[in-house]
């Protein structure tokens, strides 16, 4: 649609191979979407999940993963990894400390 020869089209093709591009360089960064909701709801004391709070929540996540995993870590590891590390060490703890406070029957 009057692009030349070469270009990358913007349309479908272009657009939805982003995800996976960026997914491919920074690695899987799921547990900061699962994690931020519940962090962000402690933080703000709602019963229900606040979507500024956890947006913000989520970006400091992750801002917080790359800066420990380009500065802090001497070997070079994607954020991925310690997104994971830590996301993933959060929601156990809050797994064991829900089991804790209610009891295996609320499960």
């Amino acid at each position: 649609m009057g692009a030349r020869r070469g270009d990358v089209p913007v349309g479908r093709g272009g657009r939805d191979g982003l995800p996976g591009a960026v997914t491919t360089v920074a690695g899987p960064i799921a547990f900061v979407a699962l994690a931020a909701p519940q962090i962000a709801r402690r933080v703000v004391r709602t019963p229900g999940i606040p979507l500024a709070a956890t947006a913000a929540c989520g970006a400091l996540l992750l801002l917080g993963s790359d800066l420990i995993a380009q500065h802090l870590i001497p070997l070079t590891v994607p954020v991925g990894v310690v997104t994971v590390t830590f996301g993933g060490g959060y929601l156990l703890w809050l797994l064991v400390h829900e089991v804790r406070r209610k009891g295996w029957s609320t499960l």
